[in-house]
């Protein structure tokens, strides 16, 4: 990619993940409210290492993994179907499924603004990974960026969580985006070279959270 095809997906990406492009992910904890109600995120320390766990073996990991099986296959409306329902199949709770069948639909509606007939390749309905790997694939964005870029945003709006839940100070969140820069390149790098085969997650609590979370009576998210 050119100097300025490296500005063009730097500034699509700035624009597709940031906190205001509407997709609703401020309305979502991914279970961390129910972590932080079951005390088993409690401050900064344990904040950042949640996130760690959930990136290196949880869901998030398999999102990543989607996300490059989908930026690789987005010419293939035969592949992106099997992948769709593949990261459909994998929520492991109805708000989890909620959550990212959600954030999927509005992602693609409000990438329609960058017209490309990626659109016409899809299912009606896809995961949020799967919209974002396809439609940054369609657009020359490679896996490997594309994955940095969703993993500082998926670490931003948990911090911004872990903020709202008061077991964090801004500052802290700070703290913790600075201290997991290194991890999501390296993540970035391993994920944009993986395949199918290597999705699979081992945080078992934190599914557990996330099916607790349906029944939590007071909360401040959807899941």
């Amino acid at each position: 990619m050119t100097e300025d095809g490296d500005l063009q997906a730097l500034l699509r990406l700035m624009a597709w993940l940031s906190p205001a492009f509407p997709v609703g992910s401020f309305a979502y904890s991914g279970g961390l409210e129910r972590a932080v109600h079951d005390g088993l995120v409690h401050d900064a320390a344990s904040l950042g290492d949640w996130l760690g766990a959930m990136m290196d073996h949880g869901a998030v990991w398999n999102d990543v993994v989607l996300l490059a099986e989908s930026n690789k296959m987005r010419g293939d409306a035969s592949a992106l179907s099997d992948v769709a329902e593949l990261a459909e199949a994998l929520a492991g709770s109805r708000e989890r499924h909620q959550e990212t069948m959600l954030l999927g639909d509005a992602f693609l509606s409000a990438a329609a603004a960058w017209p490309d007939d990626v659109f016409i390749r899809l299912p009606k309905h896809v995961a949020y990974p799967v919209a974002v790997g396809a439609v940054s694939g369609a657009h020359g964005i490679s896996a490997e960026k594309a994955i940095a870029a969703f993993l500082h945003a998926y670490v931003s709006q948990a911090v911004s969580a872990g903020i709202r839940l008061g077991i964090a100070g801004q500052k802290d969140g700070v703290a913790i985006l600075a201290a997991r820069e290194g991890d999501i390149a390296l993540l970035a790098r391993r994920a944009a070279g993986s395949t199918l085969d290597e999705l699979g997650s081992a945080t078992v609590q934190a599914d557990i959270v996330s099916l607790r979370h349906e029944t939590q009576s007071t909360r401040l998210f959807r899941s």
